[in-house]
């Protein structure tokens, strides 16, 4: 697959915390964001707004037992 570099914009912690991770983990984090990235174009496709798309993220995550405090442990692990 051939892939590009794309440049987003970050809360400074979530910035941090990317930057602090091993090689591993940024791979694991870029390859989980290129799949929501991916799901939210195949929504807007679609006809769904982007806060629709968001919603339902959400509403999936937190089915599947993500939290707020887990979410913000992932993001701070060192």
């Amino acid at each position: 697959m051939e892939t590009k570099t794309i440049n987003l914009r970050v809360s400074a912690d979530v910035a941090d915390a990317y930057e602090s991770a091993s090689e591993e983990e940024k791979r694991k984090l870029e390859a989980l964001l290129s799949s929501r990235l991916r799901e939210a174009v195949q929504h807007r496709k679609r006809g769904q707004s982007l806060e629709e798309i968001m919603d339902e993220m959400s509403r999936r995550a937190q089915e599947r037992g993500l939290t707020q405090e887990k979410l913000n442990e992932i993001l701070n692990e060192e």
